[in-house]
């Protein structure tokens, strides 16, 4: 009876492979209950229920993905990790794997690898005006610029993006990321190992022997880590990061109490973006209705009551969700003079919203309500994603 049910297990594997594909899934959650093995998938960021597998068949199915992940089938009181690789429609999926011992058996998580693709600069989801700051900025010899906002919001895409208006024919660009989440083949990626002694520090510091001039580090997570960076860029290299940090403020703020000298921060800082990632009404099935009352960021009203708006619904397109697909909001702050006075001032976080206020710059709720405007999302999407400046 064993050879059917392995059969079985096979089957059911490479089927749940194959939807994932198609509603370009970036995770697998295989979650063991206990009448039934629970499958979602990861989709536009969001968790989706999908028919789940019947209980006897469950333990075959984590034993066929932890024999391909080369992981011990017969251990279940450790978490495990490892590779493996499916081709369900003859096309070769990579995928990475984690077992997790749970109270009711090892649950099982499948991160699709290789499904990514380079977003071009014009589709990320810039305005007009912010791609056009982005690009001059990106013109120049050197300079620092920081993409913030928490995990999963697009930061190392957005990265990407830019690192592809840099002519690397001229230039030597290069990259020290944890992990390499997608291979650039005109620049040269380094991956850190700190098991090795390759961390963030050291790596930077022996970049800046290879005669750089773009530096991309994948994230500020220590004061070595940005006193280095921040010093590269005021000796001639154009170097882009990323921070943990929820507005352009707060990546401000952290990058002065990581410990780095605020002249140091002003003086180098050319640019912050603080972004999110909002997912898209499904064209198949969004519905048009008439908003009942203002949506205000703070005091400001940003889509008057009575304005058309869309509303999410779901369909068999969209898995039901009334979403297909994401485009990001960004909140863009270039560092004039006035800024850099309150950096080096260490000035409080109210002070800054102040100025940038007096500018007009918009923040991420307001460019995220002008998307509603679009047509593009949803006001419960973006009220999600943001917090109001009030």
């Amino acid at each position: 009876m064993a050879e059917p049910t392995e059969h079985g297990a096979v089957l059911i594997l490479d089927e749940i492979v194959r939807r994932a594909q198609r509603a370009k899934a970036s995770d697998i959650h295989l979650e063991p209950k206990r009448d039934r093995l629970a499958v979602r998938f990861r989709v536009d960021g969001e968790m989706v229920e999908q028919p789940s597998v019947q209980f006897d068949l469950a333990p075959e199915v984590v034993s066929r993905v932890k024999v391909l992940a080369r992981m011990d089938i017969a251990e279940r009181r450790v978490p495990q990790d490892g590779q493996l690789t499916l081709a369900p429609d003859g096309a070769t999926v990579h995928l990475r794997a984690s077992s997790f011992p749970s109270s009711v058996g090892e649950k099982i998580v499948l991160r699709l690898l290789g499904g990514q693709t380079l977003i071009p600069f014009e589709k990320i989801g810039l305005d007009a005006a912010a791609q056009a700051l982005v690009r001059q900025l990106l013109d120049r010899e050197q300079g620092f610029l920081v993409t913030s906002g928490p995990t999963g919001a697009g930061k190392t895409s957005t990265l990407y993006s830019f690192l592809k208006l840099v002519d690397t024919r001229r230039t030597n660009v290069v990259t020290l990321e944890d992990p390499v989440e997608m291979e650039l083949p005109s620049i040269t990626q380094g991956q850190i190992n700190p098991k090795a002694g390759f961390s963030f520090a050291s790596g930077l510091r022996a970049i800046l022997r290879q005669d750089p001039d773009v530096i991309l580090v994948g994230e500020m997570r220590d004061a070595e880590t940005a006193g280095i960076a921040l010093q590269a860029s005021l000796t001639g290299h154009l170097v882009l990061s990323t921070l943990h940090t929820s507005d352009a403020v707060e990546s401000v703020v952290r990058l002065v109490d990581l410990g780095v000298e605020p002249w140091i921060v002003g003086n180098a800082l050319t640019a912050v973006l603080s972004q999110r990632l909002v997912r898209l009404v499904c064209e198949a099935c969004k519905e048009e209705v008439l908003l009942d009352r203002p949506l205000l960021d703070g005091t400001n009203v940003v889509v008057p009551a009575g304005t058309r708006v869309v509303r999410a619904r779901g369909c068999n397109a969209c898995l039901r969700t009334g979403y297909k697909g994401r485009t990001g909001i960004f909140e863009v702050v270039q560092v004039d003079d006035e800024m850099r006075e309150l950096v080096k001032a260490k000035a409080s976080p109210r002070d800054y919203r102040v100025l940038l206020a007096k500018r007009g710059v918009p923040t991420l709720r307001t460019v995220g309500l002008r998307k509603v405007l679009e047509h593009v999302t949803t006001v419960d999407e973006v009220m999600r994603v943001t917090t109001s400046t009030s």
